[in-house]
């Protein structure tokens, strides 16, 4: 095994670093100053074109960093809107092609345009009628040729002082992919919520798409007594089920007050209650908060913790009370 090279000492590791993000945030700069400007003008929009009227997916592929790169920017685009994926060129070539039909816009990437793998499939991707928008760092390739779309993602210089390592070419790759996602989401109006229903188990998807009527307790589960219950037969109502508090509720099922486990230790404080036979309306709350089924759960979350409460009653539009749930249930979905 060869030995390793002595590094000499004292080495500036943190002035290496700085070097680095000078030279790849040069190479932005340049791509930045190609978006549609110059001899590019109108190759940007043009590609977002494609890749917005695109009835299939954008299907990206690249061999070597670039394969990592197009992986990366069709997970960015699947997930802001662009249905699209990654397919392996070498894969591509033994059956994986197809996956690919018609439909589709083939997103290519090649730092020298002349990546064997990606020009087997050109001929094959021209008879299908795929439109083909190439990302290469040079203009006169093969690949940007052929291409539908050129984006030339050239940069000054590689930051390894080898000038080996793709390193500022790859990230002026990425972030030419990013430009690309961003422009598309912002052109199709694409929201918050939508970002959420493509990542339902991260925190942003369930911050915006469960609501309360996702987790709170209905039906029989919901404690409450009508408003001529004794204060001991409410206890027992919120003894068995268990959510600390109860509803007390007219013949409709309106609310009329709210009664918690705070407003227990708050009556037997009181010596002069009789915890027996005080009726419930005398010691209720009368104007408790409450939340829509139809809100968020995120938001039931924000006034608990606005008003420094444990629970909510749910009610409907007439002021019947349709439901109840307490920090348990929240912190159970992970909303909190």
């Amino acid at each position: 095994m060869a030995s390793r090279p002595a590094i000499s000492e004292p080495f500036d590791f943190a002035a290496s670093g700085r070097r680095v993000i000078e030279i790849e945030t040069q190479g932005l700069q340049a791509i930045a100053a190609r978006i549609d400007g110059g001899l590019h003008d109108g190759m940007f929009s043009a590609a977002c074109r494609l890749m917005l009227d695109c009835r299939g997916r954008v299907v990206c592929t690249g061999m070597g960093k670039s394969g990592h790169i197009a992986r990366k920017i069709a997970a960015t685009l699947a997930s802001t809107g662009t249905p699209s994926f990654y397919v392996h060129p070498g894969e591509a070539g033994h059956g994986d092609l197809g996956m690919v039909t018609d439909a589709d816009v083939v997103l290519a990437l090649s730092n020298s345009g002349e990546s064997d793998e990606l020009l087997m499939l050109l001929p094959v991707l021209k008879r299908q009628g795929n439109a083909l928008i190439a990302m290469t760092g040079r203009p006169g390739s093969t690949l940007a040729r052929e291409a539908d779309v050129h984006l030339d993602v050239s940069v000054p210089a590689e930051a390894c002082p080898l000038d080996l390592a793709p390193t500022t070419s790859t990230t002026a790759a990425l972030a030419m992919g990013d430009a690309l996602a961003v422009a598309l989401l912002e052109a199709r109006g694409f929201t918050a919520e939508d970002f959420a229903r493509s990542h339902p188990a991260g925190s942003l998807g369930r911050r915006l798409l469960l609501h309360i009527s996702d987790v709170m307790h209905s039906g029989d589960e919901v404690p409450k007594v009508r408003e001529t219950a004794t204060l001991s037969e409410t206890l027992v109502e919120m003894s068995r089920k268990r959510l600390g508090m109860s509803a007390v509720v007219d013949a409709d099922g309106r609310l009329l007050g709210l009664y918690t486990d705070g407003d227990l230790r708050r009556t037997l404080d009181d010596a002069q209650i009789d915890m027996r036979n005080t009726p419930i309306s005398a010691v209720m709350t009368r104007t408790p908060k409450t939340i829509d089924s139809d809100a968020l759960a995120v938001e039931a979350a924000q006034l608990m913790e606005t008003h420094k409460i444990n629970a909510l009653l749910v009610i409907d539009g007439e002021g019947r009370v349709v439901g109840a749930l307490n920090i348990h249930d929240l912190l159970r979905a992970r909303v909190v």
